[in-house]
């Protein structure tokens, strides 16, 4: 397979995977990687398949091409190809957690003499540095090569590379817990997303949301939350960018969890505002808190799914199921049955609350 007949197969390709058909492209890799004579065409498919596997999530079989187009870049004997596959080496080592490699990589990539690092991809490289400091809990050198990477996106007018650069900064601050900044930097890259994003792929779209919902979450602000994370989560099923799926399904078990502590804690308000009135005999107010209980029950969905009678209302025994429905311990007593009136399922080893 000759130069020409590469380059048309390396765009068929991309045009296959753009269209969300990711296996047929890899396919279509791996056939001109079998066949073709082309050093740079070679080089080119190696790139779009590590650049695949990341996005998938199988960082193993990405750090396995990334080896190998560094095998390729020296047989071209071309520093600039050489940076290219060290940086995709030290990104692979960054999604594997090899952050003390990632690092290591990524200052061989800036040391290379006669490449265009400084120009092109040096803010790629001090972002991925970024992200392994950040792994490595290193805030201050973490941040000092976000900010680097920053510059390198303004200097050179490009808009990926900054929005990347903000979901990270999103996540750092996150870290070292100044909320409002962590909602900024990845409402910014939605910005960005939607001034320039026309022709990006969905992912970074996908990206700000994920970190948009995860400060949002640290703010309180679960509503936005879940919003965000739904949207992500849409998006990431459908390019089965299956590590994405799994930081939203984690943001959306904070999110609920977050939600329960919030009921919990209006229930327990409530209920000492009752006693507190229900002592001194002011009965308007009482009967305010009795209300706003009785709304909190049900929003919680705190009640028992056998006698209808409000969960926490009297001081009963509860008994939880291994679905997870609670009921009062009296009720599935008299009730007699082994499986849950709610689910159906066994509740053959309740546990008690």
């Amino acid at each position: 397979m000759g130069q020409d007949q590469t380059k048309q197969q390396i765009e068929k390709g991309l045009q296959l995977y753009q269209s969300n058909q990711p296996e047929k492209a890899l396919q279509l890799w791996m056939k001109v990687l079998e066949k073709s004579s082309d050093l740079v065409g070679r080089f080119r498919v190696l790139g779009c398949l590590v650049t695949a596997y990341s996005e998938m999530g199988r960082y193993k079989e990405m750090l396995k091409f990334a080896v190998v187009q560094i095998d390729t870049a020296r047989e071209l004997e071309d520093a600039n190809f050489l940076l290219e596959s060290y940086l995709n080496l030290a990104r692979s080592n960054e999604k594997l957690c090899e952050f003390h490699k990632t690092i290591s990589y990524c200052k061989t990539c800036l040391g290379l003499p006669g490449t265009r690092a400084a120009a092109q991809l040096g803010g790629q490289v001090s972002l991925s540095m970024g992200n392994a400091f950040l792994g490595l809990s290193l805030f201050q050198k973490a941040l000092e090569s976000f900010e680097k990477a920053l510059r390198y996106a303004h200097n050179n007018d490009d808009a990926m590379l900054e929005c990347r650069v903000c979901c990270s900064l999103g996540s750092f601050y996150a870290q070292v817990k100044d909320y409002e900044k962590a909602l900024f930097f990845p409402c910014k890259a939605a910005e960005l997303v939607n001034d320039y994003g026309k022709g990006w792929s969905l992912k970074y779209r996908a990206m700000s949301q994920y970190h948009m919902a995860v400060a949002y979450r640290l703010l309180g602000h679960l509503g936005s939350a879940m919003e965000c994370c739904e949207e992500s989560m849409k998006i990431a099923l459908q390019h089965g960018d299956r590590p994405l799926q799994a930081l939203c399904l984690l943001c959306f078990a904070d999110i609920h969890r977050s939600r329960g502590d919030l009921q919990l804690g209006r229930l327990k308000l409530h209920r000492l505002s009752e006693d507190i009135y229900r002592s001194k005999g002011l009965q308007r107010e009482l009967r305010t808190h009795v209300v706003r209980f009785h709304e909190c029950v049900e929003e919680a969905g705190l009640y028992c799914g056998l006698c209808g009678e409000s969960i926490g209302e009297r001081n009963s025994r509860l008994q939880a199921l291994p679905c997870s429905h609670i009921f009062h311990l009296r009720c599935l007593q008299n009730n007699g049955t082994r499986s849950c009136p709610n689910c159906r399922r066994s509740s053959m080893k309740p546990g008690f609350v």
